[in-house]
């Protein structure tokens, strides 16, 4: 039974989304609501704590012969000994598709036999929490819903945006330099429907209550299959208004809002994850007034880490680190580095000025990275995302010596950050550039999305002093040792640092307790620096966490060149 509270603020959210039609919908979602809650009471999820991390991946990152990916994925796993070390898997869409690696959804309600099935996610739930994708904006234009538009059947005739092609879209802000509309033949004549990403991804009318709810039916369903934390994609594009730039606009807050009522409801324990590539400000307004998602991403991190490294100039991190606001009660952010996708530029706008961001994009792709653009208001492509390999990115900043190290100093600072780190497959296993499979694809995204045969993944992780083995075993490390401190428990306070080196990271993670206190420190740059970190932790001696030294003295701390350190005192 849903209660009063909660049944009139779904209804106030519906009056703002549809007006007289809020009552009967409304109606409907609560018939649902009944039929679902029952199956879906799960009281035993506890809020976040050190030991939650997520871990990215394809549910065919690794194969095998006569075997589904996705069994195959989970017995390597956990044979590996992952579910030690992470406690969620994102599984990035597992369900038919016909474009974009995953993101064009045929059909919301099945697993592409490709993978497997649902009882291979089942199986994989017994080791891991899961994460699903609720691909919302846009479907398939090869799927069910599309194909019964095209036939003009009801209700789908009112499913999709069609707009008259004269029409005025300047204000549209664009993630891709393609074609807004695309032409489609129906049996009511030449249509133009609303294509944000590509024409084979055909955006859906929220607008209409019928597809509110029909997505609402997928959400609910995937809570069902085992889901405990629910990522948004491309969320911060759902609602549509000619004459503005359909960008973050109160109606998807509304969604989103509606989404958080509803799992609070009948599910308390799924989390609701935001995916919005956008500026700092925006991405964070989907944390609401904490009644929207529970976590955002922090697209702004991996660009501004990966700038420091770059520069051998930590400024741009650190002045962001400052001045950036801790979550507010029940929400944190969700850190990354590297993802299935690129390395967003988008946020960096504001932060960091044009010309760096140019002068690093030029480095990088002259170093083996490749660029996307994105249409700008001016009608002019500008760069939207640099795709490359976060280990390549890393360790082509690298003047002499192991790029690895610097690296694994980058995902320390990153597991370091208040919040809840998630590691891309690729990262953990050390993978670099597969510029074969972006060159024969034409893809970019794909130079980092390699897949492995199970034996031979095996194999190179067992190749004794390569570079693959030793961020592996380094990662390992990092991730066995944070989860014991509570210092990096996802709300423990953090407190940036100001000091007088430049290529100097440097933020303080803290309990109420003075013991458990946590120095972060990284040099970025390319010679070593000493420094006094006597007045930011106060001790006679520290332990490194991850050198594993226990009598460092605080007044001459020394860091070479791309080294970091996790400090408490000893």
């Amino acid at each position: 039974m849903i209660d009063q509270a909660t049944q009139q603020r779904m209804a106030a959210r519906l009056q703002r989304l549809y007006g007289d039609a809020a009552p009967s919908c409304l109606a409907e979602l609560l018939r649902r609501l009944e039929t679902f809650a029952p199956q879906l009471s799960d009281p035993t999820r506890s809020q976040w704590d050190p030991t939650d991390c997520v871990l990215i991946t394809y549910g065919d990152m690794v194969r095998e012969q006569q075997r589904s990916p996705l069994a195959s994925l989970s017995d390597f796993m956990v044979d590996a000994g992952w579910h030690q070390l992470i406690r969620t898997v994102h599984v990035l869409p597992f369900y038919p598709w016909s474009s974009d690696d995953g993101f064009s959804v045929v059909d919301y309600d099945q697993v592409d036999p490709g993978l497997g099935d649902w009882s291979d996610l089942s199986h994989l739930a017994e080791h891991f929490r899961l994460a699903f994708d609720l691909v919302l904006n846009h479907v398939s234009r090869q799927g069910v819903w599309f194909a019964s538009y095209v036939r003009g059947d009801t209700p789908y005739t009112d499913f999709f945006l069609e707009v008259d092609p004269a029409t005025d879209l300047s204000d549209v802000i664009r993630p891709r330099s393609l074609p807004l509309l695309t032409p489609v033949e129906t049996s009511r004549g030449l249509r133009h429907v609303w294509t944000t990403f590509s024409e084979d991804q055909v955006d859906l009318n929220f607008a209409e209550p019928q597809v509110l709810l029909a997505i609402l039916d997928v959400l609910l369903n995937y809570v069902s299959r085992g889901a405990q934390l629910i990522r948004l994609d491309a969320i911060a594009f759902l609602w549509k208004e000619i004459g503005t730039s359909c960008l973050h606009l109160e109606q998807t807050h509304t969604v989103v809002k509606l989404m958080r009522d509803i799992l609070t409801a009948v599910a308390p324990h799924v989390w609701l994850l935001t995916e919005t590539n956008v500026p700092h400000e925006e991405n964070v307004s989907y944390f609401g007034a904490g009644d929207e998602a529970q976590l955002v991403y922090q697209f702004s991190l991996p660009p501004l880490l990966l700038l420091a490294f770059y520069q051998g100039d930590a400024t741009a991190l650190m002045d962001w680190l400052r001045q950036l606001e801790a979550p507010a009660a029940g929400t944190t952010y969700l850190n990354f580095t590297a993802s299935h996708d690129g390395i967003g530029l988008r946020p960096l706008e504001g932060l960091v000025p044009v010309a760096q961001v140019q002068g690093l994009v030029d480095a990088l792709c002259a170093r083996g990275g490749l660029v996307s653009n994105r249409r700008g208001a001016d009608g002019s492509d500008v760069p939207y995302e640099l795709n490359m390999s976060y280990v390549d990115a890393i360790a082509s900043t690298a003047a002499a010596g192991d790029g690895g190290e610097r690296f694994l100093a980058s995902q320390a600072v990153m597991l370091g950050l208040q919040g809840i780190p998630a590691i891309y497959f690729h990262s953990l296993v050390g993978s670099q550039n597969d510029e074969d499979a972006a060159c024969q694809s034409g893809q970019p995204r794909r130079i980092n999305r390699r897949k492995f045969q199970r034996d031979q993944l095996t194999a190179q992780l067992r190749e004794s002093g390569s570079l693959a083995v030793r961020i592996y075993e380094g990662y390992r490390q990092l991730l066995a040792v944070r989860r014991q401190q509570p210092a990096f428990h996802p709300d423990a306070r953090q407190v940036a640092l100001s000091c007088r080196y430049p290529a100097l990271v440097a933020f303080r993670r803290e309990t109420d307790r003075p013991h458990e206190s946590i120095l972060v420190l990284a040099n970025v740059g390319h010679s070593e620096l000493q420094v006094d970190v006597s007045a930011w932790l106060p001790a006679s001696q520290l332990a490194d966490l991850i050198a594993g030294h226990g009598r460092i003295d605080p007044t001459r701390v020394s860091l070479t060149a791309g080294q970091a350190c996790w400090l408490m005192r000893s």
